[in-house]
């Protein structure tokens, strides 16, 4: 069986998850009559602190509508320099929302209120207007790495004091709040608009829930179906995202751990650095240019022998885990790793 650490979005439904899809109750989604659709909504919306929520088919659909519905063409949303939207959304937030994204000098994805106001810009005909700062909890290219809350509140007050709003790219949250102890609703009543998504660590096939104010969400609404997002019998879907909520969150502890083995395993090994201070919930990044091996030839390697992971850069590589990675996975992975490296 393959050890795939690629990334927590390779996760695939249990039995148990099967069996919710199969027996969900469902209804039109778009007409607002699907009862797992709409039970799923309202204790996102709980669950965040929120007033509403809407589900979505993906999580950068939900950063990409948020936005849209923040800003206005031409403005600018202030987010750090490592943050998901710049590198993984396809261009998005200008080909969709058409603003600009003021990048943040933050520490493994964090910034703070100072960075905040020395972004700040002096109201201008000449310059882009500040609409919206984004937060990413935890943050990818951190290492996976959690807010702390009293950073979130110092950011949010930093922004509103500017008359900006505040939004959080939560694809990882439920990580955040296991590995941390803060509540998902502490966190999310700091910010204007939040979102989970059900396809990582939670374990989903498909989906994530954007949550805010009830006008926030029935503008985010719109262009749900402007975008081609309108769904039906999606209760199927989010039969899914209920049953996780029940059965997959305090399990993340064990991804947690897991990621900590791995980083520790893999720090032993000749020429591979780790920096296991930055192992915060389930991410591993792995320097190994002193190995003489290029990242991609080892990741290429490590396939040979069924265990998968992704080279970030010639000589970086991410591991990351999730359900489907048992502890005997994370032995099998450091020794194929060992293997390569002839130890």
């Amino acid at each position: 069986m393959t050890v795939n650490l690629y990334s927590d979005t390779q996760t695939r439904p249990t039995a148990a998850m099967r069996r919710a899809i199969a027996e969900a109750p469902v209804g039109d989604e778009q007409r607002g009559e699907d009862p797992s659709v709409n039970a799923l909504c309202e204790r996102v919306a709980a669950l965040l602190g929120q007033e509403a929520a809407l589900f979505l088919p993906s999580g950068t659909m939900c950063n990409e509508i948020a936005l849209a519905v923040h800003c206005r063409p031409g403005d600018e949303v202030l987010a750090d320099v490592t943050s998901h939207l710049i590198h993984f959304e396809a261009g998005a937030p200008g080909a969709l929302a058409g603003v600009l994204i003021g990048t943040l000098p933050g520490r493994r994805g964090i910034f703070t209120a100072a960075d905040v106001d020395a972004a700040g810009r002096a109201e201008s005909r000449h310059a882009p207007r500040q609409r919206l700062v984004s937060i990413e909890n935890t943050a990818n290219l951190g290492g996976g790495t959690v807010w702390p809350l009293a950073t979130v509140r110092a950011v949010a007050d930093a922004a509103r004091r500017r008359g900006l709003s505040v939004h959080m790219d939560g694809a990882r949250l439920m990580n955040a709040v296991v590995a941390s102890g803060t509540a998902a609703a502490e966190y999310g009543r700091a910010c204007d608009s939040v979102w989970i998504d059900l396809t990582k660590g939670l374990g989903c096939p498909v989906g994530a829930v954007l949550a805010g104010g009830r006008d926030f969400i029935e503008e985010a609404w719109r262009l749900k179906h402007r975008w081609g997002g309108a769904m039906r019998q999606a209760g199927i879907l989010a039969a899914a995202g209920l049953h996780a909520l029940d059965h997959h969150v305090d399990r993340l502890a064990d991804d947690h751990a897991n990621a900590r083995r791995l980083g520790e395993g893999l720090a032993q090994l000749p020429g591979v650095a780790v920096d296991l201070d930055s192992i915060a919930t389930n991410m591993v990044y792995l320097d190994v240019s002193g190995t003489g091996i290029d990242a991609a030839d080892i990741v290429a390697r490590l396939k040979e022998q069924d265990v998968v992971m992704g080279a970030f850069s010639a000589g970086s590589i991410r591991a990351v885990t999730h359900l489907d990675v048992d502890r005997a996975g994370i032995e099998r992975a450091i020794a194929a790793f060992a293997a390569i490296l002839g130890r």
